[in-house]
């Protein structure tokens, strides 16, 4: 009888097999299009002794640096300096999104200013962080670029997620509080944060670890942090020193992850 059933049910799935050819043949396609694009030449055999090397000081890390938690050129120390940068930005750029997200959002202000906000946060997402970071290090080089940088491009995505989770209110509660007189920020005060609070510190602690992981790149263009030191350390050719900084930053990486992960689901799960 199981058997029986078991036949039946397959019997009523939707036959796939002419999509599936189709699927891959066109996945092929693109990758055939995609390959006169790619010059492909032949490796460096410095180059490829130069990263065999590397690997090899993986195992190999100058523990005196590692473990230096009193020179500003330990490691402990340049991991908290990316750490703080990253921080401030989340903060700063999410302070900046919340407002902005509420004058972007379709049922709070109506098409009309909700079109002239998300055009303003698509312009904000254009531009890659790179571009932020060359650009503020022409006002100062070091902590403050980065900070400027990361609090920049947080507003276009942290606000982005933001307007997603006010769209998606029930509507009876605003139709509510409209019918009681409150005023837009009345709304927004007494009727809204209370629900999204926690949607909101998910998305900004998300946001927290995704600049972490971005602080080592824009450091390496003069946004300060250990990205800084990396560089310095590749360009001199400083290969243990480098893979010593790459160990931290990958500590930093997997410990902010398991905090991160751990926390949003606290405050998703209740």
């Amino acid at each position: 009888m199981s058997q029986q059933r078991i036949n039946e049910t397959l019997s009523r799935e939707p036959n796939r097999w002419p999509k599936r050819p189709a699927i891959g043949a066109l996945i092929l396609l693109l990758i055939g299009l995609c390959l006169p694009y790619v010059q492909f030449n032949k490796f460096s055999q410095d180059g490829l002794n130069i990263a065999t090397k590397i690997l090899t000081y993986f195992f190999q890390p100058q523990w005196d640096m590692l473990l230096n938690f009193t020179s500003t050129a330990g490691v402990p120390y340049l991991l908290l300096e990316t750490m703080c940068i990253a921080l401030l930005g989340t903060i700063i750029g999410a302070i900046i999104s919340l407002p902005l997200a509420f004058l972007s959002s379709r049922n709070i202000t109506g098409s009309l200013g909700s079109t002239v906000g998300v055009v303003i946060i698509t312009i904000i997402r254009c531009i890659p962080a790179l571009v932020y970071v060359l650009i503020f290090i022409q006002v100062e080089t070091g902590p403050v670029a980065g900070i400027l940088a990361f609090s920049i491009t947080s507003v276009g995505m942290i606000s982005k997620l933001f307007i997603e989770a006010i769209e998606e209110l029930d509507k009876g509660i605003l139709e509510a509080l409209d019918s009681s007189g409150s005023t837009m920020f009345q709304k927004i005060r007494y009727g809204i944060i209370p629900q999204l609070k926690s949607n909101f510190l998910s998305t900004t602690i998300y946001r927290f670890e995704i600049n972490v992981k971005n602080a080592t790149i824009l450091g390496m263009v003069g946004a300060g942090g250990i990205g800084a030191e990396l560089i310095f350390a590749m360009n001199a050719f400083r290969w243990k020193d480098a893979t010593t900084l790459l160990i931290g930053i990958i500590v930093l990486v997997i410990i902010i992850e398991q905090l991160s992960s751990w926390l949003r689901g606290k405050l998703i799960n209740g």
